[in-house]
């Protein structure tokens, strides 16, 4: 068993690993890994947030999907944006962990940093921790929703209870690769901040507004090449 950073944890064996993460806890009102129906309560929400999006996700959806009551799912959240919230933290969890994962045996700070960039412009790894959400989902999610966890009204009473540290850890973890490649750059959590922001932004702009953008259709990287673009003519 190991630890990493006192969230994140995976037990490893020849063949292969499992991951779990633990969520802060003030964000439900039990535990969904505590039972299978609260297992399934996460999964059917990813599932259809994707194919509702936020707005159009409801409760009674929900209910309907899992073959529950809404009462029962209640047990579990106090609404739907806390479940949204447990979804992106479970997902920052496992990107810094896919970061340490993927960054332990490179040494070049420059092929570190392009490693990163393309973990923010993919979706998860499929075959590392056997993760049992949809990873296309999941990825679509946090490029489509995640800012509507912290742009509402509420944001500094939700941050009292920490529930934005994973997404802190990961820019602190990236502003840290950025300063080993630059150490004399002022701004190191303010550009890795950018950077995930950028991603998510270009991804969705490229794809359902493409004259915010350079893309053309032809180009599948484009969010890849343009943020590494950008990163290098700032640190260089």
């Amino acid at each position: 068993m190991y630890c990493i950073n006192n969230s994140m944890y995976f037990c490893k064996s020849i063949m292969n690993f499992n991951v779990s993460f633990k969520v802060n806890s003030s964000i439900y009102l039990r535990d969904p890994e505590s039972s299978e129906l609260g297992k399934k309560i996460v999964k059917s929400s990813i599932d259809l947030i994707y194919n509702l999006g936020f707005e159009h996700f409801t409760f009674k959806k929900l209910a309907l999907e899992v073959q529950t009551t809404e009462a029962t799912v209640y047990r579990y959240f106090e609404n739907k944006h806390r479940i949204l919230l447990y979804i992106l933290n479970w997902y920052w969890s496992y990107l810094e962990f896919s970061v340490i994962f993927k960054l332990q045996n490179i040494k070049d700070t420059k092929t570190k940093l392009k490693t990163i960039i393309h973990l923010l412009t993919h979706k998860l790894p499929e075959n590392e921790g056997n993760i049992i959400y949809n990873n296309e989902y999941l990825n679509q999610i946090v490029i489509a929703e995640s800012s509507k966890v912290y742009l509402v009204k509420e944001v500094k009473e939700i941050n009292r209870h920490e529930v934005f540290k994973p997404y802190k850890d990961l820019c602190a973890k990236i502003a840290e690769v950025i300063s080993d490649y630059n150490p004399n750059y002022k701004y190191p959590r303010s550009l890795s901040s950018t950077l995930i922001e950028t991603a998510h932004y270009q991804q969705y702009f490229s794809t359902f507004l493409p004259r915010l953008t350079d893309s053309n259709s032809r180009d599948k990287h484009y969010t890849t090449s343009f943020l590494e673009n950008m990163l290098f003519k700032i640190l260089d």
